[in-house]
């Protein structure tokens, strides 16, 4: 098992390294000058003063060597400073948005997981019938439809022409910051989050407890006279549950990436909206240290979901 995490491990760095090396020389290809996100627009610079300046930042430097001071410089937990945002430095930056994103993240995350697997036992159970095809349509569309144009439909339909939900941000301005304001701002952008997912987790939980119904214990047990509720949520269930929770496991990392959207639409202070603000700007630190440290938390959602396979089954380790 030790030599299965540290092979995972190992795989899981040098794929961090490679996501750094990538976005690192996609920046520096991108049209235009970095040393342009340095200077003041309003200042009037020589050409020495500016040559000066790009000495001073490293960018007079091939690109590996750039690369290899920006990688030391993170390795020590220095990410550098934003060009726009305050001249802050990009880690209390990030730091600063990392809860917002958990928040978003993690209640989107556990509603999509009771939505998705109550209504696919439905689907289930009700093989068939009216429920199970509107769940179905209402699936279909959940996972077929873009996480942004979900967001501005629902934006749209309950923010501005119902006014049941506040319009974007964490909070009301000029009122003081409370658990039940922040709630208020959180239930739709959550919902609209959780909508892909609990669909997602529902079509897998009508499918994996369709086939646990049709297994010989459960017939055994209707047989003996047991009540179908008791059948349903005690024997087949637990049973279907396995898949799902695979699936649940391997979708934590996608989970975090897809918050960008949501962030980027609702005006969620978070780690997508930071990201989405700092290319607009051309903020090439924050866009580096953001992109490292959500490629981190996607790569280590990955790494614990593998440990998990191993830990379920001890096959996984052979490969």
């Amino acid at each position: 098992m030790l030599a299965f995490v540290l092979k995972r491990l190992g795989v899981a760095l040098a794929m961090l390294v490679a996501l750094s090396v990538l976005v690192f020389v996609l920046l520096r290809l991108a049209p235009g000058d970095p040393i342009d996100a340095y200077i003041d627009p309003s200042a009037a610079l020589s050409r020495a003063e500016v040559e000066a300046m790009r000495a001073q930042l490293g960018l007079d430097q091939p690109l590996p060597v750039q690369y290899l001071a920006w990688a030391g410089q993170a390795l020590r937990g220095d990410l550098g400073h934003s060009t726009q945002n305050r001249r802050a430095p990009v880690l209390q930056l990030i730091g600063e948005r990392v809860g917002p994103t958990l928040l978003l993240v993690g209640t989107g995350l556990a509603l999509a997981i009771v939505v998705g697997i109550g209504t696919g036992i439905v689907a289930a159970v009700r093989r068939d019938g009216a429920a199970d095809i509107v769940l179905a349509v209402l699936a279909f569309l959940g996972i077929s439809s873009p996480a942004f144009l979900t967001a501005l439909v629902g934006l749209f339909l309950f923010s501005v022409r119902l006014g049941w939900a506040p319009s974007g941000g964490m909070a009301t301005p000029g009122l003081p910051p409370s658990a039940a304001d922040i709630g208020r701002h959180l239930v739709l952008p959550a919902s609209i989050f959780a909508i892909g997912y609990a669909a997602l987790f529902m079509r897998y939980m009508r499918a994996s407890l369709l086939e646990v119904l049709g297994q010989d214990y459960v017939r055994t047990a209707r047989a003996k006279g047991v009540r179908e509720a008791w059948v349903v949520l005690k024997h087949a269930v637990r049973n279907a549950l396995l898949p799902v929770v695979t699936l649940i496991g391997a979708s934590i990392g996608a989970v975090v990436g897809g918050a960008v959207f949501i962030e980027s639409v609702f005006n969620w202070p978070g780690m997508g909206l930071l990201l989405v603000n700092a290319v607009e700007a051309r903020d090439y630190p924050i866009i580096m240290g953001a992109t490292l440290v959500v490629g981190a938390c996607v790569l280590l959602a990955n790494l614990l979901t593998d440990i998990a396979y191993a830990a379920i089954d001890p096959r996984i380790r052979l490969t």
